[in-house]
């Protein structure tokens, strides 16, 4: 295996967990203050990740870009309000994942620039790199960290507002919609199925790509929100920095 490849690999995993492990706990934490006790019953009021992690979504994240942990079990009805806990329950786990690519980006680009001399450059979503000596190993891997938890973040942002059951947006859905609501019966019923299709599709065609066959780029579903999630969603978080900052 080529190292490189490697350590893109054991990069994700490891942004992978600081990505999917606090998002799974503000869900808990809001829903404690919102008031259900069911997460903390279930030792999930925690950033430890064998309680959050779920096998298959972290292989999927470490390896497509997009993922998911154990959903938080919850009981809306112990909420002080209905629909307004079961909205701030749902957001809260994107909520917190846009902050954490805020942050990441800075400290990507700080290492990056400042101590690494620019050992990693990304160019339209693309990752190339710079490296000489085992000091740019080095610089590789934990910048890649960084960047990864960056746009992991952002890829799982927007890929939990999916209105898929068992996704954030279709728990945001739950709580402007009647039970009875053919739509959400829908989602419920068949967004695990459509997700799993989405997933396999994406990885299919980032293994096609890998072998050359270009055209499967155009075809990968999740990759074009892989885009918006990093180039779209992710502007703020650059330009904000590059204005704070001047980098």
């Amino acid at each position: 295996m080529d190292l490189f490849y490697f350590l893109q690999i054991l990069a994700g995993i490891v942004a992978v967990i600081f990505v999917l492990c606090p998002h799974e706990w503000a869900h808990a934490y809001v829903a404690t203050k919102c008031g259900d006790g069911t997460p903390k019953a279930y030792g999930r009021l925690t950033l430890n990740p064998i309680k959050h992690l779920d096998p298959v979504g972290f292989i999927c994240c470490a390896i497509v870009g997009f993922g998911w942990a154990k959903p938080v079990p919850i009981n809306p009805y112990n909420f002080k309000n209905y629909r307004k806990g079961l909205f701030m329950t749902a957001v809260a786990g994107v909520v917190v994942n846009y902050l954490i690519a805020f942050f990441a980006f800075l400290i990507f680009t700080l290492l990056n620039h400042f101590v690494f001399n620019d050992v990693i450059l990304i160019s339209e979503g693309a990752i190339y790199y710079s490296v000489h000596d085992a000091l740019g190993y080095l610089g590789f891997f934990v910048c890649l960290i960084f960047y990864l938890i960056y746009a992991y973040s952002l890829s799982v942002f927007v890929f939990n507002l999916l209105p898929l059951y068992p996704l954030d947006g279709f728990r945001v859905v739950e709580s402007f919609t009647r039970q009875v609501n053919p739509v959400r019966r829908f989602l419920r019923e068949y967004g695990q199925v459509i997700l799993i299709i989405l997933v396999v599709e994406s990885f299919i065609c980032d293994l096609m790509v890998r072998y050359g066959v270009s055209w499967a780029e155009y075809a990968d579903i999740l990759g074009y929100i892989l885009y918006f999630a990093t180039d779209i969603i992710g502007y703020p978080i650059q330009a904000a920095w590059g204005w704070i900052a001047g980098i």
